[in-house]
């Protein structure tokens, strides 16, 4: 067993200092942090400014054709030798930076590149892009509907991976905060739920927080993640939906799972909303309630929290499941641990470590009452078996 007192074996190459401020990134570089927290990690995050007039022409260049200019990134040559080159980019065009770091090839072992957004529909149009695809041993891809049409696109291995979440950031145990929120909505929503919230925030006094500016951009985004957990921590209602759920013309008919489920289950606050029609999805949140049901696009929301709000029990067993499930299944570590088994690699003494701190978590969790602060008669929470996660 390794540790992370021996050389690097990971190199990560990081766009964190490209793409500072985007929200939807926000998740990619806490998952790097947890990475160079329990594995021996070398991260190379070079500057560039995706504004300026050449960024724009090389961008531009490789939609249409093969060449890939090099978008007014600093060269970096890897100095060592190291096990795993790892990559992971929010969009096709990310994989235009890649081409920064000189040989990695060479100096990598195995190379893997992790995609958060890719449709089928955009495959066309991104087809140079995703020919750099074809120079890493594993794809690890974010959207299921898309692996097998990007397998066959680029003939290289392909495998869903689902995102996770830092769930010691996101648990609200062991000293949970009042849920003084009690519908949280974030993103993308549909309109006709957000008015209907909208007045039952002016009739009832329900305290309904939602974006009420556009924006992309964070300022810090370790700082948002924060902000969003703390957030979370103190909603008692969550809305979710799946990724582009008002935009078929980008997904076509695929349903794919954001960040935002797992950052709601983590949290142990009540998700409402939309449920993918996805297997994947059907696997990784397979416990009673994991998900309460609403269609995007309906008014019967008031009618929901009414009967919620009148199980107290009901509640206090979804949200020690959803902390539970999240801490044994969807914590980073374990997306870690799957792409070190698919290279061949054992895991750190840190990983192992981590593991076992949040074992230890989830079975605190089991215990609390939420209504009273004691554990309940039974013990335990009985509902669901937990399964660890993975690729």
């Amino acid at each position: 067993m390794i540790t992370q007192s021996e050389r690097p074996r990971i190199l990560i190459f990081s766009q964190r200092n490209i793409f500072r401020n985007a929200l939807f990134r926000c998740p990619l570089y806490e998952f790097e942090n947890i990475i160079s927290q329990i594995d021996s990690v070398e991260l190379f995050a070079p500057p560039a400014d995706p504004l300026t007039l050449r960024h724009k022409i090389a961008k531009r260049i490789a939609y249409h054709t093969p060449i890939a200019l090099n978008p007014g990134i600093k060269r970096i040559t890897p100095k060592k030798q190291y096990d795993v080159f790892f990559a992971i980019c929010g969009a096709p065009a990310d994989l235009l930076m890649v081409n920064a770091v000189s040989n990695w090839r060479d100096a990598c072992t195995t190379s893997v590149c992790l995609m958060d957004e890719l449709w089928v529909r955009e495959m066309v149009g991104c087809r140079h892009f995703l020919r750099i695809l074809a120079n890493f041993d594993l794809v690890l891809l974010y959207y299921s509907q898309s692996v097998s049409a990007l397998s066959e696109r680029i003939g290289r291995r392909c495998v869903f991976m689902p995102p996770g979440i830092d769930t010691t950031l996101f648990c609200p145990y062991p000293d949970p905060p009042q849920r003084v929120i009690d519908v949280c909505s974030i993103g993308r929503r549909s309109a006709i739920t957000h008015q209907r919230l909208l007045r039952m925030a002016s009739e009832n006094g329900l305290f309904y927080l939602h974006d009420s500016i556009a924006g992309d951009r964070a300022i810090h985004s370790a700082e948002h993640r924060a902000l969003l957990a703390n957030v979370s921590k103190r909603s008692r209602y969550f809305i979710v939906n799946p990724a582009l759920i008002d935009r078929s013309e980008i997904r076509g008919n695929q349903m794919e799972m954001g960040n935002r489920y797992f950052e709601g289950a983590a949290s142990g606050t009540i998700m409402l909303g939309e449920r993918p029609d996805n297997r994947e999805f059907d696997g990784l949140f397979d416990w009673p309630d994991a998900l309460i049901h609403l269609p995007y696009d309906s008014s019967d929301i008031d009618r929901i929290i009414n009967e919620l709000d009148a199980q107290p029990e009901r509640q206090a067993r979804i949200r020690r499941s959803n902390v539970v499930q999240s801490l044994m299944r969807h914590d980073w570590v374990y997306r870690w641990e799957a792409v070190l088994k698919a290279v061949g690699l054992e895991p750190t003494v840190e990983l192992l470590q981590r593991k076992e701190r949040l074992s230890r978590l989830a079975e605190a969790v089991k215990g609390y009452d939420s209504r009273t602060g004691d554990a309940p008669k039974n013990g335990a929470l009985g509902e669901a078996p937990v399964r660890h996660g993975g690729v």
